[in-house]
């Protein structure tokens, strides 16, 4: 359904590499009818803008014009790689377990209630919403085992607008009775109705996808990840997702279980699960082998520091700096219930903190993360992760017009630190990072559209 077209005039930031943040203090950005950028202006003087809109094809009495005000600047929308849906109801509880005793301590009791449809409705409800509210325009979901919830996870970000990749889990074994599918063939059947449902949603997969989704190999049968790999062969718009060295606890069970397999690299990628589509959540433990093959077939990092450091057992400091200087694809992932915070700009602090624990840990080799890296990580670096570095991520022209409207002065202040009279765009940015909150996201957009205020 097509939308009125609209132009943004006032500060905008974004970032064009890992390396590049580019910081507009005055620039027009036009946006049309179906939520795609057609024009960034740079230097525009605000007081032109409707002659610049007219230089560009665009009537102004056609487009709605939004002036930033004082304070205010556009940035794009937060895409969070890693992402539990069923573990919203959960956040913060079994800090400092060990990852195989936090599951069945904790996560697994909570996601089996996920078999009551209105318990799946509502906790999915306040869940898309609490993430829209945090600036989260893309999501990576990982749902429960069940169904009929994933398919309620896909219509409720459609719904609400989201841009989200949405899975149903897969696990076959190595978790308890009332919380595994019935059998392989149940798995393998019920992920199939569920592509077929999110594709019956969204058949072109503007917003939403579904991602084929193995927990991780430790919770599913050798059939299992054949029968996934088959799927991905032959669906190739199709993401993949999964956990992939985590933590030792779970590195040991799974050498357990696949002793024919001298890395969970070589794992996944024999039957089929690795490759440019593939998005690998944590890689904290990672051997120069296993860079390798990761680099080498396109996956994605879900760097998740925030979980990495409260739940799985011990202080995990993921090697960020080594995969970017490799080039490798590496976003950020709230982990939701992993950790205790459901906001991007904490994960992007939090990154910060465990880069400067791996500057100790590599005796200066791997130098900590600045605010332009973990910003390009939490925008751009998310959507190549997630496949959609081509639509969204920055302000480039032809991209869909994911975006947040960022108040920094007076009752959009919040609790962040005060802007004073000569502090520059830039000095705002970095105050804002570093000390907002959600209060200060006035508008939020998916492409094109309000989702938010």
């Amino acid at each position: 359904m097509a939308q009125p077209a609209k132009a943004f005039v006032g500060p905008m930031i974004h970032s064009l590499s890992a390396s590049e943040i580019e910081v507009l203090p005055y620039a027009l950005l036009a946006v049309n009818s179906e939520g795609k950028i057609t024009s960034l202006l740079r230097d525009v003087n605000p007081q032109r803008a409707q002659d610049a809109l007219k230089a560009l094809n665009f009537p102004p009495e056609l487009v709605t014009i939004h002036y930033l005000g004082p304070g205010q600047f556009l940035i794009p929308g937060f895409v969070d790689t890693h992402n539990h849906a069923p573990q919203w109801a959960q956040r913060g509880l079994g800090q400092g377990m060990h990852i195989l005793d936090w599951l069945d301590a904790i996560t697994f009791p909570n996601e089996a209630r996920f078999h009551d449809p209105e318990y799946a409705r509502r906790i999915y409800s306040s869940c898309v919403d609490g993430f829209l509210r945090q600036g989260i325009t893309t999501a990576s979901y990982y749902g429960s085992i069940h169904g009929e919830a994933t398919k309620t996870l896909a219509r409720l970000c459609l719904e609400e607008g989201q841009r989200a990749l949405v899975g149903k889990c897969n696990m076959t074994r190595n978790a308890p009775e009332y919380y595994r599918d019935a059998s392989v063939e149940d798995s393998l059947r019920l992920t199939e109705e569920c592509i077929d449902y999110v594709r019956s949603l969204d058949p072109a997969g503007n917003l939403v996808r579904h991602v084929l989704t193995p927990r991780f190999a430790i919770s599913c049968d050798a059939e299992v990840l054949r029968g996934l790999g088959d799927i991905a062969r032959n669906n190739p718009d199709l993401p993949i997702q999964t956990h992939f060295n985590e933590a030792e606890q779970e590195m040991k069970a799974t050498r357990e279980l696949f002793p024919q397999f001298a890395s969970e690299a070589d794992l996944y990628e024999h039957f089929g699960l690795l490759g440019e589509r593939s998005i690998l959540a944590h890689c904290c433990h990672m051997t120069d082998y296993e860079m390798e093959r990761v680099k080498a077939l396109g996956c994605g990092v879900a760097h998740c520091p925030i979980s990495n450091m409260t739940v799985g057992g011990g202080f995990m400091a993921a090697p960020v700096r080594e995969f970017l200087r490799r080039g490798i694809k590496v976003g950020l992932g709230t982990d939701s219930g992993g950790g205790f915070s459901s906001s991007i700009l904490d994960a992007m602090r939090q990154a910060m903190i465990a880069s400067y624990a791996r500057e100790v840990m590599s005796k200066g080799q791997d130098k900590g993360l600045s605010v332009d890296e973990v910003f390009y990580l939490a925008t751009l670096g998310g959507a190549q992760v997630c496949g959609l570095g081509d639509r969204i991520g920055n302000f480039e022209v032809g991209k869909d017009f994911d975006a947040i409207v960022v108040g920094t002065q007076g009752s959009e202040q919040g609790i962040m630190t005060v802007v004073e009279e000569n502090d520059s765009l830039r000095t705002v940015f970095e105050k804002f990072i570093m000390t907002g909150d959600d209060r200060n996201l006035i508008k939020v957009y998916v492409q094109g559209r309000p989702v938010k205020g």
